[in-house]
């Protein structure tokens, strides 16, 4: 299949080949993650790399499908809201922005009577 016809595919062409063709989904799965982290900056690269063997981990260790699917759901919603996660860094990060924002020097002025 030409690449560019990979990038087009719907859900509905991926839950066809998944079923049809499970070694074929597996390598334009493969195909397609391996796209997007070569696209990333080289300072990404290594770091996507890690998370996709982790990823892939847990879906060779799971059960079944949708144990991966919950386990894989469970670490981003880990790396998001867990400890020195992104909701944690965001807020550490804006934290001076919001205390610089609550201070402020108030000026008096004079109230000068209409003439």
């Amino acid at each position: 299949m030409p690449s560019s016809s990979r990038h087009s595919m719907d859900f509905e062409q991926w839950r066809k080949l998944a079923s049809q063709d499970p070694d074929g989904f597996e390598l334009m799965r493969h195909d397609m993650i391996e796209a997007a982290i070569d696209a990333a900056s080289e300072r990404l690269q290594q770091r996507l790399r890690g998370l996709q063997w982790r990823i892939d981990q847990v879906r060779r260790r799971s059960p079944s499908p949708m144990a991966a699917c919950i386990s894989v759901s469970n670490m981003m919603w880990e790396s998001f809201a867990g400890e020195d996660g992104l909701a944690q860094t965001l807020n550490r990060r804006s934290l001076p922005e919001r205390q610089a924002s609550r201070k402020a020097d108030v000026f008096p002025f004079p109230i000068v009577p209409k003439q």
